[in-house]
């Protein structure tokens, strides 16, 4: 038993300090809001394609209801909302240069985590209740044209689709995301302490 009291004594007061300098951590951080710029580029450049798509679908195809119209409206109206949303998000992580001043990128992170947590909120679900109103609409005169089958497989697999992305994807890149802008939080607020 004095031997793991030993043993306990040693591995309690064997403290292991990492130290990192600031220009790695500054070299890592770099490439975090590099990526997290990429990828908020990608979520943009994805969000104008599908806006693309339902302005060619509603200039291209001769649709005779109205609640066609009000669907495709709808869904415009919705994607480009948060088309700018995303935006404006995007503007908060590239604006400053966080090499020259930390602490002005340190604070513009904190508003684009704050951004980001409102977007995946109360901000989303306002969007997926809109894409699931345009689309209800939109098929009103869509599904006209299918068999009774082909009108059930079309509604379950979008309103399920739909479902789907609203709740398990939704909740893996709301904790990935709120990890990683911590995390790269944590890096800037070290950085600004170093400096």
């Amino acid at each position: 038993m004095q031997e793991f009291d030993d043993i306990q004594s040693l591995w309690h007061s064997h403290n292991v300090e990492v130290k990192i300098s600031s220009g790695e951590m500054l070299v890592q951080a770099k490439k975090e809001v590099n990526s997290m710029r990429n990828k908020s580029l990608l979520n943009i450049l994805g969000m104008c394609l599908s806006l693309i798509a339902m302005a060619c679908l509603w200039l291209f195809f001769d649709f005779n209801s109205w609640t066609t119209h009000v669907g495709i409206t709808i869904l415009i109206t919705a994607i480009a909302v948060y088309t700018f949303i995303l935006y404006r998000g995007h503007r908060l992580i590239s604006k400053n240069d966080f090499t020259a001043n930390p602490n002005d990128f340190l604070q513009e992170l904190k508003l684009y985590q704050l951004s980001r947590y409102s977007l995946y909120n109360s901000l989303y679900w306002i969007y997926t209740v809109a894409l699931s109103v345009g689309t209800a609409l939109l098929f009103v005169e869509i599904l006209a044209y299918f068999s009774v089958w082909k009108q059930v497989i079309a509604i379950i697999c979008t309103f399920g689709w739909l479902l789907f992305c609203s709740t398990i994807v939704r909740k893996v890149v709301v904790k990935k995301e709120k990890e990683r802008i911590a995390l790269l939080i944590e890096k800037f607020e070290r950085i600004s302490g170093q400096f």
